[in-house]
């Protein structure tokens, strides 16, 4: 019988040092889609993801561009409407790697009205800024 001793099951997620200054500008815009002062309109969204955009929530559907924008526009809607209630959004535990020329795997913690998701987003720099390819969102268990 062989006996595999593990000292951790977490992996080692530290972030490269030449990539800490990636690090910082993508942890200023997560979480994705909740950063009024990076756009709030359909033409912000459309220059901030890619054309063949899509994410995989955390109850493991997988969703449009299409419809990630419909949501997010009945979302603004009732934030207008409920002015006085503020989304809490508290992430943590940023980490990026270079999974290709200018394109970062980056990941993190979000809580949310008491529920923790791991969350992932595949970024690309381009001329005209910073592009979202995919999200995935992943519910922590009990």
């Amino acid at each position: 019988m062989i006996v595999v001793e593990h000292s951790t099951p977490e992996p080692d997620r530290r972030t490269a040092p030449r990539l800490l200054d990636v690090l910082a500008e993508l942890e200023r815009r997560e979480p994705i889609f909740h950063r009024p002062e990076l756009g709030t309109t359909r033409e912000d969204f459309e220059r901030s993801t890619a054309p063949d955009f899509w994410e995989t929530g955390a109850s493991g559907r997988r969703y449009s561009r299409e419809f990630v924008w419909a949501t997010l526009e009945q979302r603004q809607l009732a934030t207008v409407q409920d002015q006085g209630e503020s989304d809490s959004w508290k992430t943590s535990d940023f980490q990026v790697r270079e999974i290709a020329p200018d394109t970062y795997l980056l990941t993190y913690t979000l809580d949310h009205a008491d529920r923790l998701t791991r969350r992932l987003t595949v970024w690309q720099r381009t001329a005209d800024g910073w592009t979202i390819l995919y999200h995935q969102g992943t519910v922590v268990a009990d």
